[in-house]
């Protein structure tokens, strides 16, 4: 999730604060409004210590993507979370109408700090959508991941993955989990839902790696589907972000333990004394004649 400042002044500084009392992990964006190094002292002084892991694009500029690497794994992040669904960025019209841009005075913490490098504007694009087209690299496959593996101390995570195949190259290819994600909805319109998508690679990966889903998590009972059909644990976005915006760090926490609480409901209402004890029959099955 970019560009937390949009949302309050405080930022992914505020979402990792709400993250850490609350016990969870924070995934921060290349793309965040806040650095490596300011969230990464958050975790330093909260307890318990969050597991944070750091979301890569790969850019054009490979100096500067090992420079972001080398960054993520001094200030001590516990994973490396590489998107592959994103070569390039999807047709987002309503940003194209609005010409969307960060207003003044906000930055790309983590690239400007590096090259001085911010999202150019653009009169008739986005400006994501500029910076998107001129800086990252369109044309990354399989083998960069040996490259990114190479100059990288940290496990791999790849984000994006949707197909059985895919799931199972990833992981010879050298993944320590696999993040099952159509990336919100915003890159391929027409693209299958993570929650169809996940029982799939589920089954591919058959227990050599952790497999973990994001989109459209929005109440517990989401939460305990996914667990139902066999993610590990799952990736919490726009309610996240819609706390933030209305009350901060507070509103952070609120939504996370909102959601806490009615996993737990939804656990006892359905037998469930742990996790352990959740497994595809509490799924209504599809009418089979």
């Amino acid at each position: 999730m970019a560009f937390q400042c949009l949302a309050n002044p405080e930022g992914e500084l505020a979402t990792a604060r709400a993250a850490a009392k609350a016990g969870v992990g924070m995934i921060l964006s290349t793309l965040a409004t806040r650095s490596i190094e300011e969230v990464a002292d958050v975790g330093i002084n909260a307890s318990p210590a969050p597991l944070n892991w750091f979301q890569l694009y790969i850019h054009r500029d490979r100096g500067l993507t090992q420079a972001l690497i080398e960054r993520a794994s001094s200030a001590g992040y516990k994973a490396l979370c590489l998107t592959v669904d994103a070569p390039l960025l999807g047709r987002r019209e309503r940003d194209q109408r609005n010409h969307f841009s960060l207003p003044s005075g906000m930055q790309l913490a983590n690239i400007s700090s590096l090259s001085g490098l911010g999202i150019p504007h653009s009169d008739t694009e986005s400006d994501l959508f500029t910076y998107f087209a001129h800086q990252l690299d369109p044309s990354i496959t399989w083998k960069d991941l040996d490259w990114v593996q190479s100059i990288s101390p940290l496990p791999l995570v790849l984000k994006g993955i949707l197909r059985a195949d895919d799931a199972i190259r990833a992981i010879e290819a050298g993944a320590k989990a696999i993040i099952v994600s159509n990336h919100g909805g915003r890159q391929l319109d027409g693209a299958i839902s993570s929650l169809n998508a996940l029982p799939e690679v589920v089954d591919a990966v058959a227990g050599s790696a952790d497999v973990l889903v994001d989109g459209g998590i929005r109440r517990g009972t989401d939460v305990l589907k996914a667990l139902a059909l066999g993610a590990k644990a799952v990736l919490l976005g726009r309610p996240v972000l819609w706390g933030l915006a209305v009350a901060g760090e507070e509103g952070v926490s609120h939504v996370l333990q909102l959601l806490r609480d009615e996993i737990d409901v939804s656990m006892a209402l359905c037998g469930c004394r742990g996790i352990q004890d959740i497994e595809p029959s509490l799924l209504v099955q599809p009418y089979k004649s």
